[in-house]
């Protein structure tokens, strides 16, 4: 017998928890007393474990007595021969294996990640801080103290990353993502591509939103996600479109390969989905004009993949999205090959930082502007940070932008790094060239290579950004953390409510904050990345600052068909 292993297995397991659970302890009297409760309890626990291995091997010694009193009874052997392979299984098992891939439980998952935010917000609070006293005339000091935050919070950051990457879980991560990924693109064949096209129910999309490609991207996913939700196949018109006369299907995939018109059936207009329950095709309006508004808009996610994608990812929302935007834009053989040849021509290899910067009509409208030196600033300490980790031979960028002055201002500026960029796409993105081939070419390319990147410094209002940083989850089995927006949080244009969960009570410290009790809704407007956020209290109904590290995202869930038809 050599099911000590597992004894020992289980020990070094609760040692682990033991250290964890300590950590979350301060020195107050309560808590201490709460420890020592835990820690006897813990020690009657492996005592039971104790008692219950010799159990076992007392029972599988009288087996072996049975087994040779009676001269072999071929149940007896079937038993022995079970529990020896049970037995042989256990032993190969190492201690790591005990907190093997996949075996954390989604609270030790989110618990992870509330403090790889806490330590982020405190950061930025910490920052933010500090840089307005150097500006004050503290100059000497604060930078002092600045230089040697940053040095500890590279170390709060590595240690994190060694924490999601313990005992292989960055490798279940991927293949959970595969594996959820799949499903998702498996269902939406599935109603893509009906048995019969004409007796199929039907949500119709027309393009003719008078918007950029990245707000009729997301267009086109609302109407995918609504097809999703309803199990109606989704048929995109596109004809005529402002970026390419020939249509969608120019340079991406057709959404199906048997259903791609109305088959003659005239269309209802969206109205309440129990009205509209037995009519062949509804045909959409653009978001904004949506009423009523399902819940299944985003930021919801199906419910039944809900449990695992929660546990998977830190950004259920985005992941979700990122999939219908996978589907959408699967890229026809030539625009596949076009891409495949740039790649060669950028010499395109990683460790890469991806940085957007949106001009021209953006800045002043939409967006504020942001000059080279705000995103550098974060590029640097995404590489300080690394370097720390690996080593990096040359620090690289992937620059993306509508105005041609950046690079050359980046390359002035930072000629230690390697910027690549294509300067005909960028002259296609700009404001005279805005809609045509060219430009739609050059926009595919700009946002591929961006969620090929290894992190993302770009500004959130633009929804060539936001695509980006959707596609990107698609490649691994959580890209969440891997950016940094400028301004705004990720949201998707027209979404339903975005609430944060209250975790820890909070008291107005001034007329500009909000108080907080646990449990209390947040509807978040905004991250200022000082620290705080900007929200609505559903329960008091005030607006007003408030610690974003006392609140966890709220994850909205939909009831949407199970699709038991695709294993």
């Amino acid at each position: 017998m050599k099911s000590w292993k597992i004894i020992g297995a289980l020990l070094a397991s609760w040692l682990v928890i033991l250290i964890y659970m300590s950590n979350s302890f301060s020195s107050d009297n309560n808590n201490a007393n709460d420890l020592e409760r835990q820690l006897k309890r813990a020690l009657r626990e492996l005592e039971q474990l104790k008692t219950q291995n010799n159990q076992l091997k007392s029972v599988a010694e009288d087996l072996r007595k049975v087994k040779l009193k009676s001269g072999g009874s071929s149940q007896l052997k079937e038993i022995e021969d079970r529990f020896n392979k049970i037995d042989n299984e256990n032993s190969k098992a190492e201690v790591k294996d005990t907190c093997r891939a996949g075996v954390y439980s989604l609270a030790h998952e989110l618990q992870q990640r509330k403090v790889d935010r806490d330590i982020t917000e405190f950061w930025f609070y910490m920052n933010t801080k500090l840089e307005r006293l150097k500006t004050n005339g503290n100059h000497e000091v604060a930078g002092d103290i600045l230089k040697r935050a940053q040095d500890y919070q590279r170390t709060l950051r590595n240690d994190m990353q060694s924490l999601y990457d313990t005992d292989e879980m960055d490798k279940w991560r991927e293949k959970e993502g595969k594996e959820l990924g799949e499903l998702v693109q498996k269902r939406l064949h599935y109603i893509q591509n009906p048995k019969d096209c004409s007796k199929a129910k039907k949500i119709v999309c027309n393009l003719s939103k008078g918007c950029g490609y990245g707000c009729q991207l997301h267009h086109v996913a609302y109407c995918l996600i609504t097809a999703y939700a309803l199990e109606r196949t989704l048929v995109l018109e596109s004809k005529g479109w402002r970026y390419a006369a020939a249509g969608w299907e120019s340079v991406f995939l057709p959404l199906s390969n048997n259903c791609i018109d109305r088959q003659g059936q005239g269309a209802r207009h969206w109205s309440d989905p129990r009205n509209l329950v037995n009519e062949m095709a509804i045909e959409m309006p653009i978001i904004d004009s949506l009423h009523p508004r399902p819940d299944f808009l985003p930021l919801a996610v199906p419910e039944d993949l809900a449990p695992r994608l929660t546990k998977l990812h830190g950004n259920p929302s985005v992941w979700w999205i990122g999939q219908i935007v996978k589907y959408l834009t699967r890229p026809q053989p030539h625009l596949q090959k076009d891409i495949a040849s740039v790649n060669q021509r950028l010499k395109f290899s990683g460790p890469i930082v991806g940085v957007h910067v949106r001009r021209t009509d953006k800045v002043g409208t939409e967006a504020a502007f942001h000059g080279i030196d705000e995103y550098m600033k974060h590029v640097e300490e995404y590489f300080d940070l690394l370097e720390t980790r690996q080593t990096v031979e040359k620090r690289k960028i992937f620059l993306a932008s509508d105005d041609p002055s950046v690079a050359t201002e980046a390359r002035q500026k930072y000629p230690h790094y390697e910027i690549i960029n294509d300067p005909d796409i960028t002259q296609s993105a700009g404001l005279n060239k805005r809609y045509t081939d060219e430009s739609l070419r050059g926009i595919i390319l700009d946002i591929h290579f961006l969620s090929l990147c290894d992190y993302l410094v770009c500004t959130f209002s633009s929804q060539v950004c936001r695509v980006a940083y959707e596609m990107m989850q698609t490649m691994y089995g959580d890209a969440s953390p891997k950016f940094k927006s400028l301004d705004d949080i990720f949201y998707f244009g027209g979404q339903n409510a975005h609430n944060e969960e209250v975790v820890e009570r909070h008291v107005a410290q001034s007329n500009m904050e909000i108080d907080l009790e646990p449990g209390d809704l947040i509807g978040i407007a905004g991250n200022h990345w000082d620290g705080f956020s900007k929200g609505l209290n559903r329960r008091t109904g005030k607006t007003g600052l408030y610690p974003s590290y006392k609140t966890k995202d709220h994850v909205t869930t939909s009831k949407m068909p199970l699709y038991h038809q695709v294993r």
